[in-house]
């Protein structure tokens, strides 16, 4: 499977995010199965509207699902320090983005970055039409 893996540099290539927690939900991903880390990140990715890779006690990680989630998106939410797998994924995480980004944001299957990024797209107003368009919003 694959899927296309976009760092954005500029916050008018962003677009708006979901933001909801899927832990316990049915919709929990948690097969380890024999993927490596980069094809889970793959999976995640391409297979949610937004993605968020993210540590629980991060401040930044916070503030990126609280502005999702008051966006009206309901992100699929990957807390590595929760899975065991979280090690793994966080440094795959690193060699996509060239180094520590957390929390790592996924739109439409795009990397989108930290939250930098999510914020620049944000404020430019280029978030919301991009949650849009990956399906995360529909107004």
């Amino acid at each position: 499977m694959q899927f296309e893996l976009e760092f954005l540099q500029s916050s008018a290539d962003l677009g708006v995010m979901n933001d909801m927690s899927l832990h316990g939900s049915p919709f929990e991903f948690r097969s380890h199965d024999d993927t490596s880390p980069i094809e889970r990140i793959e999976r995640l990715a391409s297979g949610n509207a937004v993605a968020v890779f993210s540590i629980s006690s991060c401040c930044m990680c916070h503030v990126v699902k609280r502005l999702l989630f008051s966006l009206g998106v309901s992100p699929m939410i990957y807390e590595l320090d929760e899975e065991s797998d979280g090690i793994e994924i966080e440094e795959a995480l690193s060699r996509l983005v060239g180094g520590s980004v957390l929390p790592t944001v996924f739109i439409g299957g795009k990397l989108i970055g930290g939250l930098e990024q999510v914020m620049a797209a944000h404020i430019s107003g280029s978030l919301v039409p991009r949650l849009k368009e990956a399906g995360a919003l529909w107004l």
